[in-house]
């Protein structure tokens, strides 16, 4: 049984991890915040702008077609919060992107990287409870818990040696194909 071609989701091959740069990328990436942070998780209401939106820097991740990006699925800002104390916040990834589990993960790098690049000792993040342990995994240690915006979350610092600086604006990321096997 096949199942119907015209049914079936476009599932893309190729991701982009980048600066934002244009504008449908910034657009994009206020509009999977919002999604995310407003619609999905009702931890704000309407909008989840605030006073670091003036200075962070935008991290995307998004989907392409024909190898040009066509869709921001991922989403961090990045902002230095104090000389040499960068902090990251607002990571999203589309719920159908999730699946894929390793656009998170490249964002944060990207998001670690670059900071680290333009001159961080130390990187931040104030994490919820449920992610904690992925950081774990990414080489991210916990300073304690707190409680944002009514929800448990772990303020948790980067192992820098981890994330050396690169200088890159962009990263590419693959979605592993399945294997084609051979019936003799």
């Amino acid at each position: 049984m096949t199942e119907d071609v015209e049914n079936r989701p476009f599932i893309p091959v190729e991701y982009v991890v980048r600066l934002a740069r244009t504008p449908w990328e910034k657009v994009g990436f206020y509009a999977l915040r919002r999604e995310v942070f407003c619609t999905e998780q009702h931890i704000f209401s309407g909008d989840d702008r605030d006073e670091i939106d003036d200075v962070a820097i935008p991290v995307i991740a998004a989907c392409c077609v024909a190898g040009m990006p066509d869709r921001v699925v991922g989403a961090v800002r990045i902002h230095e919060a104090e000389t040499g104390v960068w902090r990251g916040s607002r990571l999203a990834v589309q719920a159908e992107h999730r699946k894929l589990g390793r656009i998170g993960a490249e964002l944060i790098r990207m998001a670690v990287s670059t900071a680290h690049s333009l001159g961080a000792t130390r990187f931040l993040a104030q994490v919820q409870e449920q992610n904690v342990l992925f950081f774990r995994r990414l080489y991210w240690k916990s300073l304690g818990e707190v409680m944002l915006h009514g929800l448990p979350h772990h303020d948790m610092q980067a192992d820098l040696t981890r994330y050396p600086p690169h200088g890159l604006d962009q990263t590419w990321l693959l979605r592993p194909q399945p294997r084609n096997r051979q019936v003799a």
